[in-house]
């Protein structure tokens, strides 16, 4: 495609290195800024250079902060005793929507998958049985996505974890095998969390 100008171009490969976005729809964004006034466009610009530069990893359970602990981690009004353990980031989001949940969360940066090449030490298990062995950790809530993968991670950080006392549950099977926690819908998700089952029962299914 002839674009007319180089800055219009590299634009558009910019926006096209975006999850879901092909070329016609960075296109139409592009064009989409150019019609904006300036102060908009330094404002969407500014704020994505924002949070490049600012936003970090709390180094206790992996989710977003901008200090060394993230909000949900320094909150003395959850229950930090309950940790949930998650996926990614946006499992924590979709959690955190429905306002049903109120302990802390650990997230694993993905799961056990050996034929795409992630082998537990790629993924954030080890700080996760560290800080079950501080002793301030009653329950881990596992809310994995519903497939092989995530049934083998569970499987992998329980036997990590022998003769700790700790107890383990996940997320109910109101989510689908097989479906993916980020596109469940809230009512669904709530009620998955609210009754959640023993992971020795999930073994066994």
């Amino acid at each position: 495609m002839n674009y007319g100008s180089p800055l219009l171009e590299n634009a558009v490969k910019a926006f096209t290195q975006l999850p879901g976005i092909g070329q016609k729809t960075a296109l139409r964004l592009v064009l989409h800024l150019l019609k904006q006034d300036a102060g908009q466009t330094d404002a969407f610009t500014h704020a994505l250079a924002e949070l490049r530069s600012q936003i970090k990893f709390c180094r206790q359970c992996h989710y977003l902060a901008t200090e060394e602990l993230c909000s949900i981690c320094q909150n003395n009004q959850r229950q930090q005793q309950t940790v949930c353990v998650v996926e990614t980031i946006r499992e924590v989001l979709a959690i955190e929507a429905t306002q049903q949940y109120n302990g802390a969360y650990h997230v694993l940066g993905g799961v056990i998958s050996p034929l795409d090449g992630i082998g537990p030490d790629k993924l954030h298990i080890d700080t996760l049985v560290a800080r079950v062995k501080t002793g301030v950790v009653d329950e881990l809530v596992f809310a994995l996505n519903a497939n092989i993968q995530g049934d083998t991670t569970i499987y992998y950080i329980q036997k990590q974890l022998e003769g700790q006392a700790v107890t383990m549950t996940t997320i109910s099977r109101g989510i689908a095998f097989g479906g993916e926690l980020e596109y469940a819908d809230e009512m669904t998700l709530a009620r998955s969390i609210q009754n959640r089952l023993p992971v020795d029962r999930l073994i066994k299914l």
